[in-house]
Formats: structure tokens, sequence, C-alpha cells
């Protein structure tokens, strides 16, 4: 049944972002941008937890997963850090999906020649 939770919430997510794409005029990295801010804001509201704790990797998988991760890993660093942990604490939590995204960027840099269209 996790699975079920996780596409179904995860297919949401993904429908809302492919309306936007059709319907508005708003370029695909305005609405990634969107999608990062919509799960930090949702996040300080207290309003994304229990997505998460619902659907699993439905919810945090997504953008607005990252989102979620920024503002949790702030949330963090301020108990830790105090006002210092505000800018520290998302990079601290967000630090493993970040250094994963880098480094398949560079894998991918290196195996493929870019081309023309």
């Amino acid at each position: 049944m996790d699975y079920v939770k996780a596409f179904v919430v995860g297919g949401i997510l993904c429908i809302i972002a492919q309306i936007l794409i059709d319907k508005c005029k708003l370029t695909p990295a305005r609405i990634l941008v969107l999608y990062v801010i919509a799960g930090t804001a949702l996040t300080v509201l207290g309003l994304y937890k229990p997505l998460v704790e619902f659907a699993g990797c439905g919810a945090t998988i997504p953008l607005t997963g990252f989102g979620y991760c920024l503002a949790e890993g702030a949330k963090r660093g301020v108990e830790e850090f105090g006002a210092v942990g505000i800018l520290t604490g998302g990079l601290t939590g967000a630090a493993g999906g970040i250094t994963a995204a880098v480094v398949a960027g560079l894998i991918v840099a290196l195996i493929f020649k870019p081309r023309e269209k």
C-alpha cells in the first residue's frame, strides 16, 4: 500500500506541474522554482510533513520535497547554531542530494558529448 500512496501523491504533483506547463505562460524553470518554494512554504506552515509521513518518497522525491528538505535542515540548523543555522542548515540537510546531482552530472558530462540540434 505504501507504493500506491507514493505513486498517487507523486503523480498528483506531476499532474499539477503538467497543467501549469500546458495552461499557464510559465516556463518550466519557473515552475521548478515555484515547486521548491511551495515545498519550503508548506513545510514552514506545518502542512508538508503530514504529506511526507503519508506518502513517503511520493512527497520527498519531487522538487517540493527538495524545498521540504531545505526547510527542515534550516530548522535543525537554527536549533543547533542559532541565526547562522538559517544559512547553513538548509545546505547541510540537502547535502546528500546536492552531491548526488553534481556527481551524476559530472559522470554524464564525461561519458557523453554534447551536440547541436
